[in-house]
């Protein structure tokens, strides 16, 4: 484009002359070269016979930071009586570049200096990169700009109309048009400053800014920022969503309004404030949801403020939340909350010494967290699970959380089926992301068999249940390695074990065939004692080693049988897939088991 200007700004130097002295001037160049740009056969082609001098140029030009040309034409039209030109057909064309082009200068210098009034129209405008990360298709729109040179400055005014096409810009999609942008301030010794800009994006909002840029590696050096009303329905598909794609919000859905003011001074962050109005925000999946939410965000580097965030209702894995007010103490890069309650079912999740800092562009934060007793059989059923009775309650000291992983100090107490469990040496890894990975150690002790088989319909068992879960890996919620055993705990108490629960064990371990269980005239026995059982389980490579209290030469015992009557229950599967050991607990939750019993 510079050589076009240079070519018109020539052109215009034979205003003067008569017609019937010169008819015609071509100007051509094997090679052109400009620190920004390089030409090679380049021919520019002044026609002076017509009432209207005709300029062609044509040649292929280069930037020096590319390594392939593109071809540019122009053909233009410059009136003799006035200093302007109308360009209807132009073309800059390359393998990954097809851009057809008008232009129109309504002035292009005023008193000998530089004065240029002009607009650019894309007709169907196209271009991609070899890797695929930017794209545009059918881009129609304008471009006007004015430009003129005061001392050491340029003084600029433009507008940008996209009317319609589309545009991939690695993460962003923006299909469409109706789009504008009004823009004016100054360039001088490479700094670029906007006075005014003000950017419409339909169906999104309006963004009115000032500010400076260095243009010799396009650091934001001050800006000035206002959204007075962003509509979240169609900005965070826009432009929030791509940028999340490896976080739990990646599937969310939004709507809502919100507005934003942000200020930069000296290329750091100076102030901002955050504030939204009715927002909803839900996950596709149904892993969490907030509803009507309402929040005054705001922060300053120099001054301490307060949030305010609070929502009428919400979801967290089906469970329902109740309505919640938030305030937290925000101090630079550092946040403070003395207690944080969430309603939770009909219990409240008490967050307790909350304090959150961010150093070296990573998240420090740690809290204590206690919950309230909780109603089993409502969990269970928001969970979709087999019904469970009673009430549950836990209790963490302390949680940390230290560039992308989070730990416990302490243990986790759930007290559940009139025993508890206790959860140590809790870490999780990218625990907001796509694929978090969680390791523990969990033990269970004295949990009521007979409500555990009741909840579960495995068939009644009378006793206590110990067991012991560790090295728990879980890679995106799923198991991938644990070395588990459960089994009856010890001390005095009734033992018995009915002839369904025989044969749901017996499935565990083989069923059919394959799982030997002693009968004969014990089969017309409803329940049976037992003195011990015990079952274990090392996952490795999606294969679960199984046994039981003892091994024997041909197998491992389950249920071993003790007084009268008694039965022993024997497994003979020492390997089985861990997707066929689920599908064997699943048929026995069921109730499809159908182990045979001898």
């Amino acid at each position: 484009m510079k050589t076009f200007v240079i070519a018109c700004i020539l052109c215009f130097g034979f205003h003067s002359l008569s017609a019937q002295a010169v008819s015609e001037i071509s100007i051509k160049a094997e090679r052109v070269e400009h620190p920004q740009l390089d030409a090679k056969q380049l021919a520019i082609k002044l026609n002076l016979k017509k009432a209207d001098v005709q300029l062609n140029i044509s040649s292929a030009i280069k930037p020096k930071a590319e390594k392939d040309w593109m071809q540019f034409n122009l053909d233009c039209e410059l009136p003799r009586k006035n200093l302007s030109a109308s360009c209807a057909d132009g073309l800059l064309k390359s393998a990954h570049l097809n851009f057809p082009f008008s232009v129109e200068f309504s002035r292009l210098y005023t008193q000998n200096k530089p004065d240029i009034d002009a607009v650019l129209t894309l007709k169907n405008a196209s271009f991609s990169d070899e890797s695929g990360l930017h794209a545009a298709e059918k881009l129609n729109g304008s471009f006007a700009i004015s430009l003129k040179q005061l001392a050491d400055a340029w003084i600029w005014r433009t507008n940008l109309d996209w009317q319609s096409g589309e545009v991939f810009w690695q993460p962003f999609y923006i299909a469409n048009g109706g789009h504008q942008l009004a823009a004016s301030g100054k360039l001088e010794n490479e700094l670029l400053t906007f006075d005014s800009a003000h950017l419409q994006v339909k169906n999104v909002g309006e963004l009115n800014a000032s500010g400076q840029m260095r243009l010799s590696d396009f650091k934001l050096l001050n800006l000035n920022a206002s959204l007075s009303s962003l509509d979240l329905s169609t900005a965070y598909p826009m432009f929030f969503k791509p940028l999340l794609e490896k976080t739990a919000f990646a599937h969310a859905d939004v709507a809502g309004v919100a507005a934003l003011q942000l200020v930069i001074e000296n290329s750091e962050p100076k102030s901002f404030e955050l504030l939204l109005k009715d927002v909803d925000i839900a996950d596709q999946n149904k892993k969490f949801a907030l509803y009507k939410v309402n929040a005054n965000i705001p922060w300053n580097y120099d001054v301490a403020k307060t949030i305010n965030l609070g929502y009428e209702n919400g979801e967290l894995l089906n469970l329902p939340l109740g309505k919640t007010n938030i305030q937290v103490q925000v101090d630079r890069y550092s946040l403070t909350a003395p207690v944080i309650k969430l309603p939770i079912l009909d219990g409240v999740l008490n967050l307790t010494n909350i304090s959150a800092a961010r150093r070296a562009n990573q998240w420090y934060w740690h809290l204590g967290a206690k919950l309230d007793a909780i109603s089993m059989e409502d969990f269970s059923s928001y969970l979709q699970l087999p019904k469970m009775s009673g009430k549950a309650s836990a209790e963490i000291p302390l949680v940390t959380y230290a560039a992308g992983t989070l730990t416990t100090d302490g243990s986790l107490v759930l007290n559940v089926f009139n025993g508890n469990v206790t959860v140590t040496q809790l870490t999780m890894q990218t625990p907001l992301g796509i694929a978090p990975k969680l390791n523990a150690d969990i033990a269970l002790r004295n949990l009521d068999l007979g409500v555990l088989t009741n909840t579960f319909s495995f068939g009644a068992i009378q006793g206590k249940l110990d067991g012991d879960v560790k090295n728990l890996e879980l890679q995106n919620w799923k198991p991938v390695k644990f070395d588990a055993v459960v089994q009856s705990s010890p001390g005095k108490y009734p033992k018995k074990i009915s002839q369904r629960a025989v044969e749901n064990i017996s499935a565990l371990g083989g069923g059919g065939a394959a799982a030997a269980v002693q009968r004969s005239f014990l089969r017309f026995f409803e329940q049976f004692n037992y003195g011990k059982m015990g079952l274990s389980c090392r996952l490795r490579n999606d294969v679960c080693e199984m046994g039981g209290i003892e091994s024997t030469p041909h197998g491992y015992v389950i249920v071993k049988g003790s007084g009268i009557p008694a039965i022993t229950v024997m497994g003979y599967n020492e390997t089985v897939g861990w997707s066929e050991l689920l599908a064997r607990i699943k048929r026995v939750t069921d109730g499809n088991s159908k182990a045979i019993v001898k």
